[in-house]
């Protein structure tokens, strides 16, 4: 499963990550944090008192959601006054567990809404102690899940790769599906351990899966490539001095605070210069000032401007100054684990921009298509092959295809402003989140995350079987692309149009009207005299030279599409009658009207109507306008010859056949 992330927003503490304890019933040989059950080190972990003080302290700033962890949290005793404390009046929040230690009394606890996460890491009891070295471990975690199950509290499981549970990978999925509609891959590759262990980091190095591998279980995000978040730890854009968190506190809105009362900004941060006192001082202080002044403390210096600071695959590495110190001690070391899965990386991406990418151009947008699975030349319909482009334009959207629904549960989507079958909006921040919905079904079926300008997005499915049909009529795999084009359209001076459109004498005619108005018939009894843009939506967009038709993919009747486009010479709109005749409509409001009759509108129109009326204003004043009465004859074309003869101001007039 992948990550769900739908937005930027203002610096601020809105989520806090804690570890209440690293003691764990476990000993798991990947884990790089876990002390055993009686370690001392438990007599100096917070009480509950105190992580409630920080809970309160963190909330007055604005902390609403709450990932807790370990070690195992639940082998605190208090677990669960500390859970419902955190949990209460937070918005959301995440549960990493085993499941060893979930009674049915817990289970209740868990109904609260949130995110559960219970690894397993085998799909027999064989394997999965194996990992653990806790022989019954296996039965204990699937008794944990029953207990969820039967009180009826969602979960996620969680599938952690490594050498000793790779030959399983296949049985875990299958076993992860039959435990619950949610399943994730947790750490592709491990790091090694927080106390430096060397007969600990050997065995985690042991365990690491092979870098061709990695790339398998936690793909690089495509849309990264274009400035969107990329969904690895450790892949961010470091600022171009040698600071090597500064970018990285400047963006999170997230703090850690391990079972001690330390904290810093990030989970993977052990070195205790970097992690602030609780105990000695305020949850505020820490935040306000000690994380931000952290952006000073580490620099690269000569061994990361020589290494790091200067590969031509940094972009493709899941490099992170916290792992090198984890690794070597160094802040500023290289990995070489990571150098090698970074040149498998390239090359996946190359396989991947090869065949799970294409491009589309429509109306001078070039839409970029990127898929989980292989794209092929049967898997969109014939008629966009006459839209396809081999690369980027100067305008270019990116879309992103998923084959599995994230895991929604806790998180905050937002605002919601929209909710009708099949589909529910919000609005958080910067971005939209459209939810695919049954009017009888509580079951999701898509997912949609778009930016502000609906210029990135990803679209996550419910399974791989949409993909799998002959001929998909629609980029985005809904039932229609308008819901994408509405948008972005309307940010570019043009509308998506109910209409049929041709190229007579290199001037674009638009014939609008609804179903049943003719444009199917219109565009036939013309097709000898110019070229068919399409019988049943078209794009009119103002460039700095004037209005342009452009053809869409979007056809009816007439199995016809051209990517062509000319410019507007007018619009007419269609009447049935018992006679031809082309009467102008000289009246800009009645224009206006009869033309927002036929726009095309998106799921979401509160920030999109006021750029339609100006645009639609500016089409009014601009192109000329007719009522296009005809009968079943094909006395129109005459009509439409005389027109063009007499060019689009003469007929102030009538004319009829």
């Amino acid at each position: 499963m992948r990550a769900f992330n739908p937005n930027n927003i203002p610096r601020l503490p809105l989520e806090g990550e804690i570890d209440l304890t690293y003691r764990c019933n476990n000993n798991c040989r990947h884990c790089w944090l876990r002390l055993p059950g009686k370690s001392p080190e438990c007599k100096n972990e917070l009480s509950f008192d105190e992580i409630r003080e920080i809970v309160d302290d963190a909330r007055s700033l604005g902390c609403r959601r709450w990932s807790i962890s370990g070690g195992e949290p639940m082998f605190r005793p208090d677990f669960a006054e500390i859970f419902d404390y955190l949990t209460r009046k937070a918005v959301s929040y995440t549960l990493n567990t085993n499941g060893t230690l979930i009674s049915l009394s817990i289970a209740r606890l868990l109904k609260r809404k949130g995110t559960k996460l219970i690894a397993l890491y085998g799909a027999t009891a064989e394997v999965h102690d194996k990992v653990t070295r806790n022989p019954g471990s296996f039965e204990a975690a699937l008794r944990g899940i029953a207990h969820l199950k039967e009180v009826g509290a969602g979960f996620t499981v969680q599938l952690i790769p490594m050498r000793a549970n790779y030959g399983q990978w296949p049985k875990m999925i299958r076993l992860a599906k039959s435990l619950s509609s949610q399943y994730r891959v947790g750490a592709p590759w491990l790091y090694l351990s927080a106390c430096g262990s060397v007969a600990r980091n050997r065995e985690i190095i042991r365990q690491r899966l092979a870098p061709s591998t990695v790339n398998i279980f936690d793909p690089p995000n495509p849309l990264g490539e274009d400035g969107a978040e990329d969904h690895r730890t450790g892949n961010i854009d470091r600022l171009k001095d040698e600071r090597l968190f500064a970018n990285c506190i400047a963006v999170r809105r997230e703090f850690h605070i391990d079972p001690y009362g330390g904290m810093t900004f990030c989970c993977f941060i052990k070195d205790p210069a970097l992690r602030y006192n609780l105990r000695r001082g305020t949850f505020k202080e820490a935040w306000e000032k000690f994380i931000p002044s952290l952006a000073d403390k580490v620099r690269g210096g000569r061994e990361y401007a020589e290494n790091c600071g200067a590969c031509e695959i940094r972009n493709d590495c899941r490099w992170c100054p916290a792992y090198s110190y984890l690794e070597h001690g160094r802040y500023s070391a290289k990995i070489e684990y990571l150098c090698k899965v970074a040149r498998e990386t390239r090359r996946f991406m190359e396989t991947r921009r090869k065949h799970h990418r294409c491009f589309y151009q429509i109306a001078g947008i070039t839409i970029q298509v990127d898929t989980d699975l292989p794209i092929t030349g049967r898997t969109f319909a014939p008629k966009f092959r006459n839209f396809q482009t081999k690369g980027p334009g100067a305008d270019t959207i990116v879309i992103q295809h998923h084959f599995s629904l994230p895991d929604l549960a806790g998180h905050d989507l937002g605002r919601e402003i929209y909710r009708k079958p099949p589909w529910a909006i919000y609005q958080r921040g910067r971005s939209w989140v459209y939810t695919g919905i049954q009017a009888d079904e509580p079951r999701l079926h898509r997912v949609a995350v778009f930016n502000h300008d609906h210029t990135r997005g990803q679209i996550y499915h419910s399974s791989e079987e949409i993909f799998h049909q002959k001929k998909i009529y629609s980029l985005t795999l809904f039932p229609s692309d308008q819901i994408l084009f509405a948008r972005v359209l309307a940010d570019r001076q043009a509308c998506y149009l109910h209409a049929a459109g041709m190229i007579l004498d290199g001037k674009g005619l638009l014939f609008a009207g609804h179903s049943e108005a003719g444009k199917s018939t219109m565009v036939t009894k013309l097709q000898a005299e110019g070229e068919i843009l399409g019988d049943d939506r078209m794009i009119v967009r103002r460039w700095p030279e004037g209005f342009r038709i452009h053809g869409t993919w979007s056809n009816g009747l007439v199995p016809i599409v051209s990517a062509a486009s000319a410019p507007l010479g007018a619009i007419m709109f269609l009447e049935k009658s018992n006679a031809t005749s082309l009467i102008r409509i000289s009246e800009p409001k009645e224009i206006v009207r009869r033309l927002l009759f036929l726009v095309i509108r998106p799921l979401v129109t509160a920030d999109w109507c006021d750029k339609i009326l100006a645009l639609v204003a500016k089409i009014a004043r601009e192109v000329p306008a007719y009522r296009l009465q005809s009968d079943k004859s094909g006395k129109v074309v005459e009509v439409l010859k005389r027109f063009l003869q007499e060019g689009p101001e003469a007929p102030e007039r009538k004319i009829s056949s």
